[in-house]
């Protein structure tokens, strides 16, 4: 089992607002795992992103709705922007303002759904 399954197949665990952020060296070996993502920041918030790409637009809407189950299973939900031919997903905990181990854990979801 890669690295990648192992961390989608972890629990993710309800956020409280004092949960402590991802950061420093757990962050580096965190981002190590999932070498698709990138670290972002918008707004002061680090984010996880990754742009996936896909043949057409019908693809594309199929990944979407895929993922929307997932965050809704999870009840947590990312950004997404879908576009003909790819769609870019934004990973972080609002309540915290910044990335949480849930976050990683559905973005490693994610690449096993694509």
């Amino acid at each position: 089992m890669n690295a990648e399954n192992s961390l989608a197949d972890l629990a993710c665990e309800a956020c409280r607002a004092d949960a402590p952020k991802i950061e420093g060296q757990a962050l580096q070996e965190q981002l190590k795992r999932l070498p698709a993502w990138s670290l972002v920041e918008i707004d002061g918030v680090k984010r996880l992103e990754r742009v996936y790409t896909f043949p057409d637009f019908s693809a594309a809407l199929d990944f979407t709705v895929k993922i929307g189950e997932l965050a809704e299973d999870a009840n947590h939900h990312p950004q997404i922007l879908t576009e003909w031919g790819k769609v870019t997903v934004h990973w972080w905990t609002h309540k915290i303002k910044g990335l949480h181990r849930n976050d990683f854990i559905l973005a490693a979801r994610c690449d096993g759904v694509y």
